[in-house]
């Protein structure tokens, strides 16, 4: 379906507005992307970054306009989890079949280069423009150097907010009457920490796994780059007994270190100078609808839903917008109007269901994963789809390592999580969890489901 030309513009350069670019480019259409900020490709990245994990939803968008290959370059696949329990030795948890990895990806690397072979497609950046308002009905945006100086206006004909979760372009959709919008912070902030490579420049850690540190109530994480070094993001409530607020010195900072970390001893210092010159962050989870205004404005990725970060899924389902959109596009060529409708009611309930899964998964990673009780639920439940893969596909593979919607892997995880419910009340499960007893039961459970 071929599309007529357009003057559109993309409000935000970050990865979302990126890959909208070259999208729409394919089209023919003339691309301006906005950013307030200044070119990521000109200065040092901020160190407030959690390393994106890029699984099928991502690849599925990024194979779609021909740069699947070219991205894969700069990431390192990791086929499991590494779990640091105090007191055990290290222990390793497959993430899925054999061959199913989710992709470790710097942020600021990946996004340099969607820029570059964006403006490789012919599409335009202004960098340090900052948009102040945009006229809805009439596609006009208005920028300048401050909220209160001069303003110069653009026209437009079309208008995508990819500006992040407190995007320019909703808030001022926020001002029109029944667009329903929530935010939502959890009490827990994030900093970003490294551990370098060795001096050779190898890992110090597993390479191909996500590394775990799960600690109750904080958690630590390290994901693996091409240059030896981790990505590490330490997760942890902003006040309390142990919280960002109670490490106010380096000595605190060490002990800290040295009493729940006892394996990354070698990195203290690293880890030390790193805690006190990063920011701390705060996540938050962001609803609202509707996303689009007439045939004129949409939302696109956290604009639109942003999400706490324990699923690895905000980017994959940014990315995962915008496949939507050009299939839309694709069926429904100039009737834009037709296509932001479509588009806002297929992946408005998705969001909301990835956002859900996106809070149980912190509390499942922060807590659960050094649970015996729940490392035996997941010990059964992949045995029993290994066993009969037709009947049962964990929820962690449904959202990871399929395409199928996000709404689904909750309804089906929901219903998973019933019968796991049941079969951890057996009597002696402990004993009896590789037996075919356990094994029928499940299967019963899922029959009578099926009646």
């Amino acid at each position: 379906m071929t599309q007529t030309k357009k003057n559109i513009a993309i409000i935000g350069s970050g990865l979302v507005g990126s890959l909208l670019a070259i999208y729409l480019k394919k089209y023919g259409h003339t691309i301006t992307v906005f950013d307030r900020r200044p070119d990521i490709r000109e200065v040092e990245f901020s160190g407030r970054s959690i390393n994106l994990a890029m699984s099928n939803r991502g690849w599925k968008a990024l194979r779609e306009v021909g740069i699947e290959d070219e991205i894969r370059k700069i990431g390192i696949p990791l086929d499991k989890r590494a779990m640091h329990v105090i007191g055990k030795p290290e222990y390793f948890q497959k993430y899925g079949k054999e061959g199913e990895a989710i992709w470790s990806i710097s942020r600021g690397v990946l996004n340099k280069k969607m820029i570059d072979l964006a403006e490789q497609a012919g599409v335009e950046f202004r960098f340090e423009e900052k948009v102040w308002d945009v006229d809805l009905p009439n596609a006009q945006v208005f920028t300048g150097e401050t909220e209160k100086g001069a303003w110069k206006a653009y026209d437009f004909d079309l208008v995508f907010g990819c500006d992040g979760a407190f995007s320019r372009v909703r808030h001022k959709m926020q001002r029109r009457s029944r667009f329903d919008y929530s935010q939502d912070f959890i009490d827990v902030g994030y900093k970003e920490l490294t551990i370098p490579p060795n001096e050779d420049g190898s890992h110090k850690l597993d390479k191909n796994s996500f590394h775990i540190w799960p600690r109750g109530q904080f958690m630590f994480i390290a994901m693996p780059n091409l240059d030896g070094s981790f990505t590490c993001t330490l997760f942890m409530p902003f006040e309390g007994e142990v919280s960002f607020e109670s490490i106010k010195t380096k000595e605190d900072a060490i002990q800290f270190f040295s009493t729940y970390f006892p394996n990354v001893r070698k990195d203290i210092e690293n880890l030390t100078h790193d805690f006190f010159k990063n920011p701390t962050s705060a996540m938050v989870t962001m609803k609202c609808f509707p996303w689009t205004y007439w045939d004129k404005v949409a939302l696109v990725g956290d604009s639109a839903h942003a999400i706490v970060p324990f699923y690895g899924q905000g980017m994959n389902a940014g990315f995962e917008d915008i496949y939507v959109l050009n299939e839309l596009i694709r069926t429904h060529g100039d009737d834009w109007e037709t296509i932001f409708r479509n588009y806002q009611e297929m992946r408005k309930p998705n969001a909301d269901a990835i956002a859900e899964l996106s809070y149980r998964n912190f509390m499942e990673m922060s807590s659960r994963t050094a649970d015996p009780l729940f490392l035996l639920q997941k010990k059964i439940e992949k045995r029993f789809a290994e066993k009969h893969p037709e009947k049962w596909i964990p929820a962690y593979s449904r959202v990871t390592f399929s395409d199928r919607p996000y709404a689904e892997a909750l309804a089906e995880g929901d219903f998973q999580e019933k019968i796991m419910k049941d079969i951890m009340a057996m009597s002696n499960i402990e004993t009896i969890w590789d037996s075919q007893e356990v094994e029928d039961k499940i299967l019963e459970a899922l029959k009578d489901s099926s009646q």
